[in-house]
């Protein structure tokens, strides 16, 4: 059975991955207010509906998991139970990745939530067969400068927890160019470099996050498959594509899962992981 293979985990949100029982624990505890505290409803309140249209439509679901993301407690807490489930399904490693601009309406510094997704981490391996790091996420609908901000507060994190920086969020044609001083500066630090692209834009995204960016790690990708130079690129430099096929069904980045190109691109020599991408 695939659940006792043993796994690795390389492209999985840590707001997407909050259990809906936390969710209801901590909205009572901290009176946020819900429409409903029932498990059915909250459940449907962070699932993707199947007839989302997009990307953007599928982001909001993020919103209220990151209601209750605004405390140390509360972010360690989560991080945990995220690799507590991860290891029910016999995951070995996982990198988690989240964006600490979004946590910091509970008056948290940027350092004080990175530590805390940590202190999550470290708490999980002393008590169950996992390890984990952390990949901290810019937001693309962030500026340039928020950017920076992330890579300057977690560099002290770097290889202590901390081991890569992702830029997430809606996908805009032509968006490398807008982080191109950024990135640079966290592969002066040390980071690893992973990006969201060619899901809800071309594989042109694609094309500047290699060259451009210096991406080592692309996630999604799927839309290399339109495009001859982005394929070749990515086949050529040796790119992993981090491929979530749940998700990009749900975002309609690819129709259907018998139009999913993940067992082509493996074929053909592409370097291919594929996640759970959890939601």
């Amino acid at each position: 059975m695939i659940k006792n293979l043993p796994k690795i985990e390389l492209h999985c949100h840590l707001d997407g991955s909050v259990r809906v029982d936390t969710i209801i624990d901590i909205a009572k505890k901290e009176n946020i207010k819900l429409d409903s505290y029932k498990k059915c409803d909250v459940q449907k309140m962070v699932q993707v509906p199947k007839d989302c249209k997009s990307l953007n439509e599928y982001l909001k679901r993020f919103n209220l998991p990151n209601k209750v993301m605004q405390s140390s407690e509360n972010i360690k807490r989560i991080t945990f139970e995220l690799l507590e489930d991860a290891q029910k399904e016999n995951v070995k490693y996982i990198e988690v990745r989240f964006a600490p601009l979004l946590h910091l309406n509970g008056g948290l510094t940027v350092k004080e939530v990175i530590q805390s997704t940590i202190d999550g981490v470290n708490e999980a391996e002393k008590v169950y067969d996992i390890k984990g790091n952390i990949i901290l996420c810019c937001m693309k609908m962030m500026s340039e400068e928020d950017a920076i901000l992330v890579i300057e507060e977690g560099k002290e994190f770097l290889n202590k927890g901390v081991v890569a920086i992702d830029l997430a969020g809606p996908e805009e044609e032509g968006f490398a160019n807008k982080y191109k001083r950024a990135i640079k500066l966290a592969r002066d630090y040390g980071y690893n470099i992973t990006i969201h692209a060619g899901e809800a834009a071309s594989g042109q995204n694609v094309i500047d996050c290699i060259n451009i960016l210096k991406a080592q790690r692309i996630g999604h990708g799927v839309r290399i498959k339109d495009m001859k130079e982005a394929y070749d690129l990515v086949k050529e430099t040796g790119v992993m594509l981090e491929m979530c096929p749940t998700s990009n069904t749900q975002t309609k980045a690819i129709e259907s899962f018998s139009d999913y190109p993940f067992y082509d691109f493996y074929k053909d020599g592409i370097n291919v992981s594929i996640n759970h991408h959890k939601d």
